[in-house]
C-alpha cells in the first residue's frame, strides 16, 4: 500500500472531487479539516492548511504544485473525455512519449493528478 497526502483549500470539494470524478472511496471524512480515500492499493490523506501534523511538518503548506500520483488507464481520450462531462479541468494538453501518453488533470485545490496511458507493448 502506498498513501499521499495532498493539502487543499476545501474538504468537502475535494472529496467529491476524488469520489464522484475520479473513483475513490471516503475511508474518512472529518470536514472540514481532514479526509481519507483510496483507491486499489492507494490511501490518499487530505488536509487543510494547518490541520493536525499538515501544519507542523516544517514549513506552510500549500495546495497547487507538480508532484502527483498517476492513475492508469487503457483508453486515455475516452477516460478525458469522460471527465471533463464531470467538469473536470486539465492543466495542458495530452503529452505522449516512448512509455506511453499523459495529461494532467486538477482537484479543486489545484493539486494535480497525472493519468497515464502506457504505449503498446
Amino acid at each position: 500500500m502506498a498513501a499521499v497526502r495532498h493539502i487543499v483549500s476545501d474538504i468537502a470539494a475535494s472529496v467529491a472531487f476524488y469520489r464522484d470524478t475520479l473513483g475513490f472511496r471516503v475511508k474518512m471524512d472529518a470536514a472540514p479539516q481532514f479526509a481519507a480515500l483510496s483507491r486499489d492499493d492507494l490511501t490518499l490523506f487530505l488536509n487543510v492548511p494547518g490541520a493536525g501534523s499538515a501544519g507542523k511538518a516544517g514549513g506552510n503548506p500549500e495546495p497547487g504544485g507538480w508532484n502527483r500520483f498517476q492513475i492508469e488507464t487503457n483508453d486515455l481520450d475516452a477516460t478525458i473525455i469522460e471527465l471533463r462531462g464531470k467538469g473536470a479541468k486539465f492543466r495542458g494538453d495530452v503529452a505522449s512519449g516512448a512509455g506511453g501518453r499523459q495529461i494532467l488533470v486538477e482537484d479543486p485545490s489545484g493539486n494535480v493528478v497525472e493519468l497515464f496511458e502506457p504505449a503498446a507493448r
